[in-house]
């Protein structure tokens, strides 16, 4: 556990400091999702199926934003972490705002997205598949 956590320590101190809070909040909203709902999130793009579950059925239980906007910020923080790994693509920051950007040059808000998939309007595998094929094409 002590080299995973220096891996993770490392891999923090090599990016951006944009990155740091975005790459906090993942982590901390991986670590509740296997401690509360039992969920384990490998930062995957296909994990992020089970983020937009999660967030559907936090929409779906009537709770109030201001009661989840930290939960939301996590998710979108870990759906930003994927699409940076899966694209190379780095944390950006401006104003306490944070974005993805993608080797193409495009802006990502992976953090608004989650605010918009709480909404009813938006879903953050489909932004990572967005993002990351982007990058496949030639």
């Amino acid at each position: 556990m002590g080299s995973a956590l220096a891996d993770v320590t490392t891999q923090q101190e090599t990016r951006p400091s944009a990155a740091a809070k975005p790459v906090r909040w993942a982590a901390d909203a991986v670590a509740t999702m296997r401690e509360g709902a039992r969920l384990r999130l490998d930062y995957s793009a296909q994990s992020l199926w089970s983020v937009d579950r999660m967030i559907e059925r936090i929409r779906n239980e009537g709770a109030p934003f201001a009661a989840v906007e930290a939960v939301l910020r996590g998710f979108g923080a870990y759906a930003g972490e994927v699409i940076a790994r899966q694209s190379d693509g780095e944390w950006w920051a401006t104003g306490g705002d944070h974005w993805i950007r993608t080797p193409d040059g495009r802006l990502w808000d992976p953090i608004d997205e989650a605010r918009r998939c709480f909404a009813g309007h938006g879903s953050l595998r489909l932004l990572c598949r967005d993002a990351t094929s982007a990058q496949r094409r030639p």
